[in-house]
């Protein structure tokens, strides 16, 4: 599997994750510009927006490390584009799923306010 096709496996793994969770899935891979969020969900009155890591292996660190400083602010961007298209007036949540898909198995970790807008 390559590495899009192992992203697109972990956006999919997530978004079940996230239904099996009684959240509601607003939109996938929302683009702005040349940056993307993989999911938009909504759940107790709050729109959240998840950014998706999946990696075969944590040897080099947990997925979500990728999720670095120029990452959060490239999210951010996007999330605030969303907010002022659909005239939102929710309140926000930044989330993390990280996900490790190899032969062993599958190991999925959400972190809820992952980081601040």
């Amino acid at each position: 599997m390559n590495h899009i096709e192992l992203g697109q496996k972990g956006e999919d793994i997530a978004t079940n994750h996230l239904i099996g969770k009684h959240y509601e899935i607003v939109d996938r891979n929302y683009r702005f510009r040349n940056a993307e969020i993989d999911i938009i969900c909504k759940k107790d009155k709050k729109l959240i927006f998840v950014e998706v890591k999946t990696r075969h292996s944590s040897a080099f660190g947990e997925p979500y490390t990728a999720v670095t400083w120029k990452k959060q602010q490239q999210i951010i961007k996007v999330a605030n584009h969303y907010i002022k298209q659909q005239n939102s007036d929710d309140d926000i949540r930044l989330d993390v799923i990280s996900i490790v898909l190899n032969q062993f198995g599958m190991r999925l970790e959400h972190i809820e306010h992952a980081f601040t807008p």
